[in-house]
């Protein structure tokens, strides 16, 4: 039977409920100095502040060997309410130091299936998605290596597989390559970013191949495009692909959590939601955040 793989288990996709489809618990990257998410109290008091507005479940899209604390999350999980799925996979190479990478070189796949299949380290929590990275209007042969792992430990476990789209683009590629040459169906892929191109066109192609689109980022930093989502969301739904669009946070920084300050988790439910209701109306707002993301992080595991 399809079940989301969260961090305390499977769980029927229907027990979700409202869903981020794409942000960070945890995350640190060598390019974010001074920024790192890796406060478990800060961490439990989002999650809360999440639960507080309505908030059911987060996918955290945080691959490996960036501070995913994965032995943090069930107690987080358990103590807040909020359902957690974490991720296996790799992000663009300038995250990681060469060694890192060096010593998964023929053996990606293997690990990618193992986090999903066995447990992240010695945590015993199983990632539910594996994340990988396109660049700016292309791939490079670190997107391609990763993507290539990435659709053998998808066909070897049915998991889902979300994209970090640069700025948004590159989506043509991703799919060419994922769903072309590598096989992963449409339907398993999620793009992310496409708020930070806010192209209807460009949009409308994408979502004709079948994939998820992801629009998250309003509380990771101010984007210029921010105020267009809610008419490239309605654009999407008028043309037949509402049952496709996904809502995130993409929270990456210490200073964009809600509890330091900034927007956090709760401002996609608090601001973005209600703008984005006037834009398509509440039931296609339930969509996006139940029903679509039941779908999208459900598989039928192996």
């Amino acid at each position: 039977m399809s079940a989301v793989r969260t961090v305390l288990g499977d769980v029927d996709p229907g027990e979700l409920g409202v869903c981020d489809a794409h942000d960070h618990v945890f995350f640190t990257s060598p390019r974010l100095p001074g920024e790192e998410l890796n406060s478990v109290g800060a961490a439990r008091a989002e999650l809360s502040a999440f639960r507080a507005h309505g908030g059911g479940a987060v996918v955290q899209w945080t691959p490996y060997g960036l501070g995913r604390r994965a032995a943090d999350l069930p107690p987080l999980s358990r103590e807040t309410g909020v359902r957690l799925v974490a991720a296996t996979g790799l992000h663009q190479d300038v995250h990681y130091a060469e060694d890192v990478l060096a010593a998964l070189r023929g053996r990606a796949a293997e690990v990618f299936v193992a986090e999903l299949t066995e447990g992240i380290g010695t945590s015993g929590v199983r990632a539910g998605l594996i994340k990988v990275a396109g660049g700016f209007h292309g791939l490079d042969a670190h997107a391609r290596w990763v993507m290539s792992a990435a659709a053998e430990a998808h066909h070897a476990t049915g998991a889902p597989v979300a994209v970090h789209l640069e700025l948004g683009t590159g989506a043509p590629d991703v799919l060419e390559l994922l769903c072309g040459e590598f096989g992963v169906p449409p339907h398993r892929v999620i793009l992310g970013h496409l708020n930070r191109l806010p192209d209807p066109v460009a949009h409308r192609q994408a979502a004709a191949s079948g994939c998820y689109l992801a629009f998250d980022g309003p509380s990771r930093a101010h984007h210029a495009t921010d105020w267009r989502m809610p008419d490239a969301v309605r654009d999407l739904v008028e043309a037949g692909h509402g049952d496709q669009v996904l809502l995130g946070g993409d929270t990456t920084t210490a200073a964009a959590r809600s509890v330091d300050g900034g927007p956090g988790m709760p401002h996609l439910l608090r601001r973005v939601v209600p703008r984005l209701a006037l834009a398509v109306g509440e039931e296609a707002v339930r969509r996006v955040l139940v029903d679509n993301p039941a779908r999208a992080f459900a598989a039928d595991w192996r």
